[in-house]
């Protein structure tokens, strides 16, 4: 049991195991709880902070079951770091946008010190180099915003 839940919520209630782009996907799955929450600060920080733990803990699992480093089976790092990213930005269609091909850029290029984040032990690496992959990427359009180059 304790086996099965740590793989479904790793992945994602199975959407880790799609066959390609599955962190796209999970990144794109993590839109459903981003506008179901944004409203309430409160519960978008309950649902971060229970969700950073639950990854991490599923995530160090889900690698010991599955026996490999990082699977792209597991995607709940992808929802975390996505919701991370959204965080407390205007309620405007284009953050949400914007956000997920940031997002995915920084998740993907991993510069600097987010590559470096990985080498952490079990799911404190898994989960750790998609959550400042999303702080980056708030950072950034926070940084937009600011400038006056998007809505706000």
């Amino acid at each position: 049991m304790k086996r099965m839940f740590a793989l479904a919520s790793a992945s994602v209630l199975g959407v880790g195991y799609f066959p390609w782009a599955s962190g796209t996907l999970a990144t794109g799955w993590a839109l459903l709880p981003y506008f179901a929450c944004r409203d309430n600060a409160l519960v978008y920080i309950l649902v971060i902070l229970g969700g950073g733990v639950l990854g991490v803990w599923s995530a160090g699992e889900a690698e010991r079951i599955l026996r490999e480093k990082d699977s792209h089976r597991i995607v709940i790092d992808e929802v975390i770091g996505y919701l991370l990213a959204m965080a407390f930005l205007p309620a405007h269609w284009f953050y949400p946008l914007a956000g997920f091909f940031l997002f995915r850029l920084f998740d993907i290029w991993k510069p600097l010190w987010i590559r470096k984040s990985q080498e952490l032990p079990g799911g404190w690496g898994v989960m750790l180099d998609d959550v400042l992959a999303g702080v980056c990427t708030n950072i950034l359009l926070r940084i937009c915003m600011w400038l006056g180059w998007f809505a706000g």
